[in-house]
């Protein structure tokens, strides 16, 4: 990408590689390209390697091949969530000193019995051990909320509907809440473009955001692309990964379900030619208003 990029906007992709990308996938890395490369923006990609039990082989090398098939450029190195343990484990323990998070070690067991917000067993024990313990945030008892670009309003109330959550696994990984937060405080990212799937994730991360004085980005929230057994396309459901034969074709897909225009001719262009062509005419305001699409309707 040019140097000319804006600094203004800086958008990010961040995949998990427990599985190789698919159309889902497609969908939400497309959205978030066209809305940053639209606007002269900068479009970053990061890799959530924070789980290594789930991870794939070979699927980080897998991801960034079929990013480079699809046409997508990115700028600046890849960056590895693996690489920032020091940096999440730092603000745990200024979270613990302060009193704001603290150890639990309740088993997966006691907790099936309780389905919904955490009940706050450890909350008020004292000098529990953090070794073999997961680490949970203490949150307010207030509603948080945001406008979304594209799904509007959303509220959740942290203390009803969530409850006290965890920031460190009790095997010691590391929890995506923190981690996305933190990320993307550090790389500078204006706007998070993601899945639908993550909406209700958004207000932990901007009770996190105020906690830790970090800057909140603007959101945008892709509809997921329902399969007709009523799951979303994903790895867990071994949605077929995306093949380099099939790029222009899926891209101009993903453009339709995006809500964007397409032109016969770029049946045969290269899939550079695809999205050059569509960084001009990308309109965030046409994406559906919808947190689902039926995978059915967009063949």
């Amino acid at each position: 990408m040019p140097s000319s990029a804006s600094p203004s906007y800086i958008g990010r992709f961040a995949p998990t590689p427990s599985g190789h990308l698919h159309f889902g996938s497609l969908i939400a890395a497309l959205a978030s390209y066209l809305d940053a490369r639209a606007v002269g923006g900068r479009w970053l990609l990061r890799m959530e390697d924070l789980d290594p039990p789930r991870e794939m082989p070979g699927a980080q090398a897998a991801i960034v091949e079929s990013l480079q098939r699809y046409g997508f450029e990115w700028d600046g190195e890849m960056q590895r969530q693996s690489d920032r343990h020091d940096a999440y484990e730092e603000v745990i323990e200024r979270l613990l000193r302060a009193g704001l998070a603290y150890p639990c070690v309740c088993s997966r067991k006691q907790l099936e019995a309780h389905p919904g917000a955490y009940p706050g067993f450890c909350r008020d024990a004292t000098n529990q051990p953090t070794e073999d313990a997961a680490i949970r945030l203490r949150v307010p008892n207030l509603e948080y909320g945001f406008t979304d670009r594209v799904q509007g309003d959303y509220r959740q109330h942290l203390g009803r509907e969530v409850g006290d959550f965890v920031i460190r696994r009790r095997d010691g990984l590391f929890a995506y809440q923190l981690a996305v937060v933190l990320d993307d405080a550090w790389q500078g990212v204006t706007d998070v473009v993601r899945g639908a799937d993550l909406l209700d994730s958004t207000p932990r991360q901007l009770y996190l955001q105020e906690l830790l004085g970090l800057p909140q980005p603007r959101y945008l929230h892709v509809p997921l692309i329902i399969q007709p057994d009523g799951h979303k396309l994903g790895k867990r459901y071994r949605s077929p990964p995306l093949q380099p034969a099939e790029a222009t074709p899926l891209l101009l897909r993903a453009l339709r379900a995006l809500g964007q225009p397409t032109a016969t001719e770029l049946s045969d262009a290269l899939p550079g030619e695809v999205l050059a062509w569509a960084i001009p005419r990308w309109n965030a305001d046409r994406i559906p208003r919808t947190r689902t699409l039926a995978e059915a309707q967009l063949r």
